[in-house]
């Protein structure tokens, strides 16, 4: 399948300082992929440079969390300062594709400004082998980066070595975005993804990616995922006493478990952990910034 996303590829949580971030993550029961300094190129036929920013990730057997900060701020941070003076959390929305080619061209083909296909690699440990990826970003996102990637090399990605998660954690199955406008954001997000939008019990909108292979063994079939962009006065009916420091807000994550949240229940047990219509809920001043559900 190509010219269209495929599914949920990652969230990317944006911090000043990364290091609490990751102690709050590896607190949840996540294991983090080694510090990763970031580099890529600025435009599409520039040299590539090394970022000031730096992170680890939440490897799932579908999808990824990625958690973002500013190690040296005398260089490029590629956005994440100004992701960061909003508010500190959920800036990054990443769905997967096949095809760069064939998206940059229905992207403009509908009439998006995208200059080319950027370029981006980045050691998968200290003096390990570069992965590398394509990336289709949606011009001037107000939410910060809201892109396609196609990873290049994903082998070096998915590593079972980070993938054994003290929680259960197996997969990224959704993200919920408050909006003031969610028509209009979700507008955005489908013309971006290529596919049609839906109705939410909500009052808002759902777009449903149809799933691509991001996993750990060959042979695992792809999984359903979702984008939920809801009116922020519904916010606390999906996550409980969520509210949004600015608008738009990517407010949380429904993560998948192979125990329906039992390992997370009885790990997380002594943090202030609420229930939500999905799974155990940790609230976002516990996890950077944004929710996160144990489905």
């Amino acid at each position: 399948m190509t010219g269209i996303a495929l599914a949920l590829d990652h969230v990317g949580l944006c911090t000043a300082d990364p290091a609490p971030l990751w102690a709050a993550w590896e607190r949840l029961g996540f294991a983090l992929s080694p510090v990763a300094q970031q580099s890529g190129r600025r435009t599409p036929d520039s040299e590539v440079e090394p970022f000031g920013t730096v992170n680890r990730c939440a490897f799932l057997r579908h999808g990824y969390v990625e958690l973002l900060g500013i190690a040296d701020p005398t260089l490029f941070a590629n956005g994440v300062d100004r992701f960061i003076a909003r508010y500190a959390g959920a800036h990054i929305l990443a769905l997967a594709m096949d095809d760069a080619e064939g998206n940059l061209a229905r992207l403009r083909a509908g009439g998006l400004a995208i200059p080319g296909i950027a370029w981006l690699q980045r050691p998968v440990e200290p003096g390990g082998p570069i992965a590398r990826f394509a990336r289709l970003p949606f011009p001037d996102a107000p939410e910060g980066r809201v892109q396609l990637v196609q990873h290049l090399t994903p082998e070096l990605v998915w590593d079972a070595r980070w993938m054994g998660h003290r929680n259960g954690a197996l997969s990224l199955e959704s993200v919920i975005v408050a909006s003031a406008e969610p028509a209009e954001t979700m507008a955005r997000l489908a013309r971006l993804a290529g596919v049609p939008a839906e109705p939410d019990p909500l009052a808002g909108f759902r777009l449903r990616l149809p799933g691509a292979a991001r996993a750990a063994g060959p042979g695992s079939p792809a999984m359903e995922t979702r984008i939920r962009v809801l009116p922020a006065e519904a916010l606390d009916r999906a996550l409980p006493g969520v509210t949004a420091p600015a608008l738009p807000f990517i407010a949380g994550v429904v993560i998948r478990t192979s125990d329906a949240g039992a390992s997370a229940r009885a790990l997380l047990a002594g943090l202030p952990l609420r229930d939500a219509p999905e799974g155990l809920m940790v609230p976002p001043e516990q996890a950077g910034g944004a929710a996160v559900v144990f489905a």
